[in-house]
C-alpha cells in the first residue's frame, strides 16, 4: 500500500524539486500540493493524508507555520504524521514541534532532502507513528545543554566549587571539611548555597547530592 503524501512549500524551485524525489519512491503517491498554510489545510481535509511533508516557513506569515501545521493536526487529524522541511539548524524549532510529543513528527533540515534514502526513512517513520531528528539538530541539542551546565555552575563560587568537587569523590561533610580545612558548619553553609543556586532546594537531601554531582560531571564531561 502506497504511503499518500501532501506536499506543503512556497518555493516553486524546492517545491517541484521535492515532487520530482518523491516520484521515485514505489511505495510514496503525493496526493496532494499546496504553498501556504490555509492551502495545506485544506489539501488535509480533502484528501486525509497519511503523511505531510512541509516546509517551517511559509506564507501567511514566514514565521513557523509549519509547526503551527504540525500541532493543529494532532487534534484534527491525529494519524497523519508530519515531516518539517527546514533550512535552520535551531534546536528550539525541533523542541517546539516535539513539545506534544515526538508521535508521527520528524524534523528534517533541507540540505539533506537531496538524499532520498533519508527523506524516504523519515515520511515511512512518521506514517508508521515514528521519530526522526536531523543529527545536527541533536548536535545543537547536546551542545546547548552543554552550555546550560556550563553557565549554572558558573553561578558557584570558587570555595563552592571546590566542595561540590568533594561531594562527587563521595566524601561526607566531616570528610570535606578535613580536606578543605574548614569546619563542618562552614560545609553545610556551603552546601546549603550549592542546592540554591542549581535549584535543588526543593529535593530531598541525598537527592540533591545526587543531583548536583550530576550536574558537576555532566559540565565537565559534556
Amino acid at each position: 500500500m502506497s504511503i499518500r503524501v501532501v506536499l506543503a512549500e512556497d518555493s516553486y524551485l524546492v517545491r517541484e524539486g521535492v515532487k520530482l524525489l518523491l516520484a521515485e519512491l514505489a511505495d510514496v503517491e503525493l496526493v496532494g500540493v499546496a504553498e501556504d498554510l490555509d492551502g495545506l489545510f485544506a489539501a488535509v481535509d480533502e484528501h486525509d493524508p497519511d503523511v505531510v511533508l512541509t516546509d517551517i516557513r511559509m506564507p501567511p506569515s514566514g514565521t513557523d507555520e509549519g509547526i503551527q501545521a504540525a500541532e493543529r493536526l494532532r487534534g484534527t487529524h491525529p494519524a497523519t504524521g508530519v515531516v518539517v522541511l527546514s533550512q535552520y539548524a535551531d534546536a528550539s524549532y525541533a523542541l517546539s514541534l516535539f513539545e506534544s510529543g515526538s508521535h508521527g513528527r520528524a524534523y528534517l533540515l533541507k540540505e539533506r532532502v537531496g538524499d532520498l534514502e533519508q527523506l524516504h526513512e523519515a515520511i515511512r517513520a512518521v506514517a508508521a507513528g515514528g521519530s526522526v531528528i536531523d543529527p545536527r539538530i541533536v548536535d545543537e541539542l547536546v551542545a546547548a545543554r552543554t552550555r546550560q551546565r556550563a553557565s549554572t555552575l558558573d553561578r558557584l563560587t570558587p570555595r563552592e566549587t571546590e566542595v561540590l568537587a568533594e561531594i562527587a569523590k563521595g566524601k561526607n561533610n566531616s570528610a570535606i571539611a578535613s580536606a578543605l580545612f574548614v569546619t563542618e558548619r562552614a560545609v553545610e553553609k556551603h552546601i546549603n548555597s550549592i542546592f540554591d543556586k542549581l535549584d535543588l532546594s526543593n529535593e530531598g537531601d541525598s537527592h540533591r547530592r545526587v543531583q548536583a554531582v550530576l550536574v558537576f560531571l555532566g559540565a565537565r564531561t559534556g
